[in-house]
């Protein structure tokens, strides 16, 4: 884990996190609304379950049953393309620019340097999730158990585990700026 740490704080410069905070805006805006209107098409109203915080493996079968035959198919190649590019895209955001952020504030020595690995948990459970509902899609009207009974529990870890990367960035980022104020008012 450490040397994973320390990778991503050496590769963690100023441009590198610009350009990782430009494709996660792009791709958020431009991107991602085409593939969320195909779901739509597809899903009846029924919504996509890695969007939910909270469903049960039974509804995710109603939500395979709505897709249809095309529409499930459309899930999955959908789930193994652009939503495998997005877990890439936002996780490189977030560990660069907490990398780099952490970096200036954090003091090389402190065991607190390994939260900038925070975002490869949201990375590794979004993952596991699209695995789990891919797993459902692609065998119904079949069940795999396994995955109806998984797919429930990684949506809401996934979300969390963004969530806590968001709000870690938020704070040292916040931290950051504290420590610029505390130094300019100490060179006043």
């Amino acid at each position: 884990m450490k040397k994973l740490s320390a990778f991503f704080y050496k590769f963690s410069n100023g441009w590198v996190t610009i350009a990782a905070a430009v494709i996660f805006v792009l791709f958020t805006l431009l991107i991602l609304p085409r593939f969320s209107q195909q779901v739509e098409q597809y899903s009846q109203g029924m919504g996509s379950p890695d969007t939910s915080l909270f469903y049960t493996g039974a509804h995710l079968y109603t939500i395979a049953e709505a897709y249809g035959s095309e529409g499930r198919q459309a899930f999955i190649e959908i789930r193994w393309t652009m939503d495998l590019a997005f877990p890439v895209i936002y996780s490189l955001f977030l560990l660069t620019s907490s990398s780099w952020f952490m970096r200036k504030i954090i003091p090389v020595s402190s065991k607190w340097r390994l939260l900038n690995l925070v975002p490869l948990s949201a990375f590794f459970f979004d993952l596991a999730e699209n695995s789990a509902t891919s797993l459902v899609m692609w065998r119904y009207p079949q069940h795999c158990v396994i995955a109806q009974f998984l797919a429930p529990i990684f949506t809401p870890i996934k979300w969390l585990s963004v969530l806590a990367a968001f709000v870690l960035l938020i704070f040292v980022i916040v931290f950051w700026f504290v420590s610029l104020l505390r130094k300019k008012n100490i060179s006043n």
